[in-house]
């Protein structure tokens, strides 16, 4: 089944600004026209392969004029009509496009986009939030500061109250109308509904303008026998004195301006509100979120634990000799590497809400900066840190590692930043990957090398230089150096035996293990460690 895509032209209403307004009230609409609409894009282009892509035709000449009212886009599917629905809210790239389109006679503005509304096919809200609680976050980030929290607050209800928001597609509609648009677009919006839901939605939508004109009616053209009524349909409105007078007009607004195409006109985002509003409002969000979700959470907390008494059942109690030395040696390559397959799961984090983040950051809800700073932020304190603390407590008294305060709080400060420097890198793979087990493929190919280069199966010292630059990418290198440099320093191995009597290559001192290792294990050898791990982590957070 094919369905159309709707544009409601609402404009405002006369009432002030602060004024929470009611569907009832009368809205003067804004005139949209578009004019030598062309769209191209190029398919099938290789750049690996320089193999040139062949260049398809979307849209082809579209010359239109919708008023005030109800307007619905008809077509089959496949016919470019969610294109031609982006193009008009300017939500498509320049790259390929050309044409003009008008608001009221006018280009369009710069942030046209952040003016309008816009309804995506997918619905995207937030589903663990309540009706109210998604519309209120749409009215504290859209609209301006000098509307008060109790004005945002009665708009809300109003809403909730004037449009009976209980299913999920009003819902988006309800988080646009916040704004009081002058267009509100709708890409296919009864598309995966029932027949009744579907109704209460296009009642819905006639409601929101009382007095709404409907130009074309939705209907269903998959029946055979339909074939070819969209020809006739145009053919027949060609005839009509209303299809005169639209043309008319449309030459009328057009007289006098100068075909311009749209990619030289500048598209930017503007914001209602300062970064610190954003913030406070993103970071309640994504908590809340996590709060009423806690799933995810509760399993990482989990398996820390129990990869933790795993590690500490098996080197527990580790002794002051030969095999005490190389099962610590085991354990912390073991604690170093497994934070970084553990930090793997934060690879759903960029991923996951991709397409409420694209919708959102596009209607100028929130900056980029914002959104990336509170996912951060929860995912490192409830996912990364509580679990790393509590990994680092239980492993580091079960296996009876240095007793002593000062190197038990710098293991937990050199597991943890081992933690936030793998889950940078995380994001730095996923944030241009769309879906998780793509991004899941790359890290663990990174791990995989790093583990190789962290100083364990392979004797740094020995490697050839050509190869040797590696480890400096390593993140379980620097963890794991810096353990070793916490663990070993001051332990001796071979207690009561006569030094004199000890063969050859036998190590009894943690430093002489170090030396072997090509450790430095000064003050600053220690604390530079943390130091490659900090300027990694900084560094992924940007490309991020």
């Amino acid at each position: 089944m094919s369905e159309g895509q709707v544009a409601i032209d609402m404009g405002t209403n006369g009432a002030s600004k602060h004024q929470p307004a009611g569907l009832g009230q009368q809205r003067r609409g804004a005139t949209v026209s578009f004019h030598n609409i062309d769209y191209k894009v190029t398919v099938g282009g290789n750049c690996l392969c320089r193999k040139k892509g062949t260049i398809k035709e979307i849209l082809i000449d579209l010359n239109g004029l919708m008023k005030p009212g109800l307007n619905a886009i008809m077509g089959a599917t496949g016919s470019g009509k969610s294109s031609f629905l982006d193009v008009l809210a300017a939500r498509k790239d320049p790259a390929g496009l050309s044409g003009e389109v008008l608001i009221d006679g006018a280009h369009q503005p710069p942030n046209f986009k952040c003016l309008s509304g816009y309804v995506v096919q997918d619905d995207v809200v937030m589903g663990t939030l309540t009706v109210r609680e998604n519309l209120t976050f749409s009215a504290a980030l859209r609209l301006p500061a000098s509307v008060s929290q109790e004005e945002k607050k009665q708009k809300v209800e109003k809403l909730i109250q004037e449009l009976g928001l209980r299913r999920r597609k009003r819902t988006s509609i309800g988080m646009e109308l916040i704004i009081d648009p002058p267009v509100l677009f709708l890409d296919e919006p009864t598309t995966g509904l029932d027949a009744s839901t579907a109704n209460s939605v296009l009642l819905l939508l006639k409601r929101v303008h009382l007095a709404a004109a409907l130009a074309l009616n939705n209907s269903d053209v998959s029946s055979s026998s339909m074939q070819g009524i969209e020809d006739k349909l145009v053919q027949e409105y060609r005839k009509c004195s209303q299809y005169r007078e639209t043309r008319a007009e449309l030459e009328r607004i057009t007289e006098g301006k100068k075909s311009s195409s749209s990619s030289s006109h500048s598209r930017t985002i503007t914001y209602k509100t300062g970064f610190f509003t954003q913030f406070r409002w993103v970071l309640k969000r994504t908590f809340q979120n996590l709060v009423l979700n806690p799933q995810t959470s509760f399993a990482q907390i989990a398996v820390s634990l129990l990869l933790a008494l795993v590690v500490g059942v098996i080197f527990f109690g580790v002794k002051n000799d030969a095999s005490g030395l190389q099962n610590r040696m085991g354990a912390l390559y073991f604690m170093a590497v497994d934070q970084c397959f553990s930090s793997l799961s934060s690879a759903a984090l960029l991923i996951a809400e991709r397409k409420l983040f694209i919708h959102e950051y596009i209607s100028g809800y929130y900056r980029v900066s914002v959104y990336f700073l509170c996912k951060m932020l929860s995912d490192i304190i409830t996912l990364r840190t509580i679990p790393a603390i509590l990994y680092a407590c239980v492993s580091y008294f079960m296996i009876g590692l240095k007793p002593t305060v000062t190197a038990f709080f710098i293991f937990v400060f050199s597991i943890t930043m081992v933690t936030y420097t793998a889950t940078a890198m995380v994001l730095a793979i996923s944030a241009d990957m769309t879906v998780v087990a793509i991004a899941n493929i790359f890290m663990t190919i990174a791990c995989v090398f790093m583990m190789i280069f962290a100083g364990l199966l392979v004797n740094l010292p020995s490697i050839a230089s050509w190869l040797a630059w590696l480890k400096y990418f390593s993140i379980p290198r620097y963890g794991l150096a810096a353990l070793q440099i916490n663990e070993f320093t001051g332990l001796k191995f071979c207690g009561g035996i006569n030094t004199t009597n000890i063969p050859p290559g036998i190590t009894c001192t943690g430093e002489e293990f170090l030396d072997y290792q090509g450790v430095d294990w000064s003050t600053w050898g220690l604390w530079q460690n943390h130091v490659a791990l900090g300027v990694m982590t900084f560094c992924f957070l940007t490309i991020a």
